[in-house]
């Protein structure tokens, strides 16, 4: 009886949302999760590219050549130049679920956003929202909030030129105090202009144009040598670039009619697949695998007739089918690649001896480590079981469970700050792996110290990325260690680690360090933790006379209960990113490296000497 009255199963307890409340309510069925922008798939960059594909589809259809965007104190507007809207559409388009001219498979034969749903998401999401449609010497202006319509405009005459403008405000209600990282937000512009060569995106005044497409975004991206000339292959509806480093591992640069699909999908299997089968056939050997594709630098574009992705976000493409004929994604990338790869290698000898060279080095050094590996395999898989380095966690990135993007490993320093994440931690999402001591300077040395030292052979067992950045277990890997010397000099060594043995780890946005507070300043009333000087002299002041300061020399010193406020939600993660000018080769040999008349000169060109601030602020 006691079960019946608490849930009251009746007709009373069955709803029907409003479309924007519905998207207001569940937010991660649209765009996927929130965040605040501290990484790159956080929804507030999902809004931005909603606008965006809109405008992009109008280009890819003949219509303007250029985009302009801009972002100014969170607020952002889009501008194209294409048909504009119709005018007496521009509130269904805007508010009004599954509706769009995406569903007449003539007009946008190829488009990436098919489901009507988009731009109503931005809407709803956002505080304040304003679109305008420019057509044939007249404008619509409609202003929302939050989904409703605060004012509708009477069609004006205008002399703007054709297209569409949209602003919006994200919402702080739901985001939080959110804040857009520039640098995100010109990769993903980068991006549409490498897959629509000729476009001009304008952004806070800078203009990005690509002429060469996929060639450029390599060539743009790369942060290692390139041991052959990119190789550039370009069909209809289909686009691909690549070339080798001397790195470990793979990259890639997947897009589906201009979508990134940052998870990859069938069309980058498909290419793996095909690329392999292609080398083995021209050189006529049974190379294994690993040997071809280790090193490799690869962009991939298809486009295919309404896509079907995974999720609503759209970074993992699930289609079988390229169109009506029925031939699949796989069968299409295959025989793309099987032939323009193979005539290619035939008249450029050069680039295909350079490229067996590399895979002959990789076989090489795989045979000599193979008996290694296999000894490493087999310790890990042993200690695995009753593993005292691993406290894991309950859900993986591997997992299909909507939390596996919060998925974490903390890697941590001694027992005693392992100890507190431990007892803070969220079981459910958040796994500690505890170093012991200082790790080893990997710079220089070959893949066969991952399988020799036990410390870097059971982190890469814990990850699960021996094979393969696709089996990675956490979505994001964090160095958390003590804010002294020690504990940058451990950073330094991991960071050097990852970018030895796996570089696309870093590139793709998984490595990131753990902020911790240097100072806990608080009096009877009022507890505040500070990250910067800056932070603690604010924090004195706001608490008044004579606070009490405590400077945290270490992680194990913070307990377990403050420790849960510096690991949730909020917590505070600074991303490790790799830019163009950055040179992995380049970066070690100078950091890592044994060049120590140079360094020692570079610090002393840049020590900065900090003032005791404590008896001024007192």
């Amino acid at each position: 009886m006691s079960s019946q009255s608490s849930h009251n199963y009746s007709e009373d307890a069955i709803k029907t949302l409003d479309w924007k409340e519905h998207i207001r309510r569940r937010p991660g069925m649209y765009i996927g999760k929130l965040g605040d922008g501290t990484y790159a798939d956080d929804g507030i960059y999902v809004l931005l590219k909603e606008v965006m594909d809109n405008s992009i589809d109008e280009f890819m259809m003949g219509n303007g050549k250029k985009i302009d965007v801009k972002l100014s104190d969170g607020r952002v507007s889009i501008r194209d130049y294409g048909r504009g809207i119709p005018l007496g559409k521009v509130i269904d388009v805007a508010s009004k679920m599954n509706t769009g001219a995406k569903y007449d498979s003539k007009a946008f034969k190829k488009s990436v956003g098919l489901n009507g749903v988009g731009i109503k998401a931005v809407n709803a999401l956002s505080n304040e929202f304003i679109v305008k449609a420019y057509r044939d010497g007249q404008v619509k202006h409609v202003d929302f909030c939050a989904g409703e319509i605060v004012t509708d405009h009477e069609i004006a005459p205008t002399e703007e030129a054709n297209g569409t403008y949209v602003e919006f405000l994200a919402d702080n209600t739901i985001f939080g105090d959110y804040h857009y990282q520039e640098e995100y937000i010109e990769t993903l512009l980068k991006n549409y202009t490498y897959l629509n060569t000729g476009l001009i995106i304008n952004f806070n005044g800078k203009a990005y144009q690509s002429k060469k497409g996929l060639f450029d975004l390599l060539k743009d991206n790369l942060t290692i040598p390139e041991l052959y000339p990119i190789i550039h292959l370009v069909g209809e509806d289909i686009e691909i670039a690549f070339t080798h480093g001397n790195q470990y591992g793979e990259e890639y640069y997947t897009f589906v009619n201009g979508q990134h699909t940052t998870q990859g999908g069938t069309h980058l299997v498909a290419f793996r697949e095909a690329f392999v089968k292609t080398i083995r056939d021209f050189y006529n050997k049974n190379f294994d695998v690993s040997d071809i594709r280790t090193g490799i630098v690869a962009a991939v574009s298809v486009k295919v007739e309404e896509p079907v992705f995974e999720s609503q976000t759209k970074t993992k493409l699930g289609s079988k089918e390229m169109g009506p004929n029925g031939q699949t994604v796989r069968q299409f990338v295959l025989d793309f690649v099987t032939e323009k790869l193979d005539n290619f290698l035939h008249k450029n000898l050069e680039t295909a001896d350079a490229l067996n060279r590399k895979i002959l080095e990789s076989e090489k050094e795989r045979k000599a480590i193979s008996g290694i590996q296999k000894l490493a395999r087999e310790r890990a898989k042993k200690v695995s079981l009753h593993n005292k380095k691993l406290r894991d966690c309950r859900i993986h990135y591997t997992s299909k469970d909507e939390m596996k993007l919060e998925s974490s490993i903390f890697i941590t320093e001694g027992d005693s700050a392992s100890g507190s994440i431990t007892k803070a931690r969220n079981v459910n999402t958040q796994a500690v792996f505890s170093l012991k001591g200082k790790p080893l300077n990997t710079f220089g040395l070959t893949r066969k110290v991952v399988y020799e030292n036990e410390e870097f052979n059971l982190l890469q067992a814990a990850l699960d990325i021996e094979e393969s950045l696709e089996t990675l277990r956490y979505n994001h890997v964090i160095i958390a260690t003590d804010a002294d010397v020690d504990g940058m000099h451990i950073r330094l060594l991991l960071i050097t680690f990852f970018l030895q043995f796996f570089p696309e780890l870093v590139k793709n946005g998984h490595l990131y360090i753990l902020q911790t507070p240097l100072f806990r300043v608080r009096n009877k009333k009022k507890t505040l933790y500070c990250y910067s000087d800056e932070e603690r002299v604010a924090a004195i002041k706001e608490l008044g006379v004579k606070p009490e300061i405590t400077r945290f020399k270490g992680l194990g010193e913070i307990s377990p209960d403050e420790f849960k406020h510096f690991i949730n939600k909020d917590m505070r993660l600074e991303p490790v990113r790799m830019k163009k000018d950055h040179s992995i080769n380049q970066l070690l040999d100078f950091y890592m490296g044994k060049n120590t008349p140079d360094r020692q000169n570079f610090i002393i060109d840049n020590l900065v000497i900090e003032e005791d601030l404590v008896n001024e602020s007192l």
